[in-house]
């Protein structure tokens, strides 16, 4: 599964973004100083850090698929968008560094033709990364993001419906149980309330897998449509985070 995205615009983005949240934490008024003595960093260090950040969200994941026909060559699928579900548990051990894991769920569908077979795959994955998170202030009214680590994918269902027939082969769908891969990304913060605890989060998650999803097929007189390369996605994600 593979994706493209101009790297450039994503790297103009946060740059801006920077330059936007560095103006309005600066005119913050209730920001306060903070004094690190020594290389010990607690939260009696930070007494307004609060330690612990459970969220929901929203991420839309954009990917594409390629699929090998029954001729033995191979469909270029199109960039195709599923709808993401997850959950998110953090720990900021400072108002800088944190670390975060997450349990996300997305499925990833994809149609093609084969000669006069209209086939259609589904292949449902649980991607649990764990990710460092560096941020700008986490104390702050608004807040910059970046996360990167390793991710953790389960493949929990794949399928294939078709209609119509290529004769004697049957299209089946082997992919691996799991994979692992590389997650990076970054996100704006808002805060929502007075005591700074409930915050709206937005921004953009990758990911690159480091094996080949595609499966060994099983059965007599059948081909595997799953192509050998790894996964990459794109998403975006909304959230909402709960600090306690």
């Amino acid at each position: 599964m593979k994706t493209r995205i101009n790297s450039k615009s994503v790297v103009v983005a946060l740059i801006s973004a920077a330059l936007f949240i560095s103006a309005a934490n600066a005119s913050d008024p209730e920001k306060k100083p903070v004094v690190i003595t020594g290389m010990s960093m607690s939260s009696a260090d930070y007494p307004d850090l609060r330690v612990v950040e459970l969220g929901v969200h929203y991420m839309p994941t954009f990917y594409s698929m390629d699929f090998n026909t029954s001729e033995g060559g191979i469909v270029e699928g199109s960039v195709t968008m599923s709808h993401g579900f997850g959950v998110m548990l953090g720990i900021n051990f400072s108002p800088h560094i944190g670390v975060q894991g997450e349990i996300d769920y997305y499925k990833a569908t994809q149609k093609y033709k084969d000669q006069s077979v209209d086939n259609e795959v589904d292949i449902k994955y649980l991607n649990i990364p764990v990710l460092l998170s560096l941020n700008t202030s986490k104390m702050a009214r608004l807040n910059l993001n970046a996360v990167v680590g390793p991710q953790f994918g389960i493949n929990v269902g794949s399928d294939i419906s078709s209609s119509g027939s290529n004769g004697s082969t049957t299209a089946v769908v082997a992919a691996k149980k799991g994979d692992i891969g590389a997650a990076y990304g970054a996100g704006l913060e808002f805060v929502l309330n007075q005591n700074r605890t409930i915050r709206f989060d937005i921004g953009y998650r990758g990911f690159y897998g480091f094996v080949d999803v595609d499966g060994d097929k099983s059965g007599e007189n059948t081909y595997n449509v799953m192509v050998s390369a790894n996964r990459k996605t794109h998403a975006a994600y909304a959230r909402i985070t709960f600090l306690f």
